[in-house]
């Protein structure tokens, strides 16, 4: 059974709109997309690396599915480690409106999302991986079926934008399971689910 993993490039103030390019996605008049790339070197590129290795297929929101299908399917070389998976493995986009998707190896799923989930972690062997997808991430926490996040926080802050975790987020745990900073001050944390969160009070000392 494979694991359903997410990987999501945030701000300081979290917000996951547009890191690739300025046109990337201008939903409410965002102006400030790419704020990502300046911040790319060997140790991003290394991990982002390491990341695809480990697919066995794709899990995107339909923006994020978009975005990719302009691009994605235009690299063509084989040696190229992210459009070589992208490419190959199969897509799964959850979406109401997709009808007719033209990225090979695409299905749309629809109805019950966790049960749909739940189907495609069994038989998938590897990480059924999701990419951006900031909606679609909230949703699955809600849901529970999400394992692994794998949270890149980027030294900017810019003030609007999409934000990942937004009011109405469902309560969370996580565990931190590795984690590195790269040379450019990326900060890359990978966290596991664990359940609900917990919660104490700090008390003052007796004699204080």
């Amino acid at each position: 059974m494979g694991k359903l993993v997410s990987t999501i490039f945030v701000t300081l103030d979290g917000v996951y709109q547009a890191p690739g390019g300025p046109q990337e996605d201008t939903r409410d008049g965002f102006t400030q997309g790419g704020w990502s790339f300046w911040f790319a070197d060997d140790d991003f590129g290394r991990f982002i690396n390491d990341v695809f290795d480990r697919a066995g297929a794709f899990l995107l929101g339909r923006r994020t599915y978009d975005i990719f299908s302009s691009y994605w399917p235009k690299v063509t070389d084989p040696e190229d480690p992210v459009a070589s998976r992208l490419n190959a493995l199969p897509k799964y986009v959850p979406s109401n409106t997709l009808t007719d998707p033209d990225w090979d190896g695409t299905t749309v799923i629809s109805g019950d999302l966790a049960k749909e989930i739940t189907a495609l972690k069994e038989r998938t062997d590897g990480e059924l991986q999701i990419h951006g997808s900031g909606a679609l991430v909230h949703s699955l926490l809600g849901l529970g079926v999400l394992d692994t996040l794998h949270l890149l926080t980027f030294p900017v802050v810019l003030g609007s934008g999409r934000r990942l975790f937004t009011e109405g987020t469902a309560p969370t745990a996580f565990r931190n399971t590795g984690g590195s900073v790269t040379s450019k001050g990326v900060s890359i944390q990978s966290y596991d689910l664990a359940g609900k969160p917990e919660y104490g009070e700090y008390k003052l000392p007796e004699n204080a």
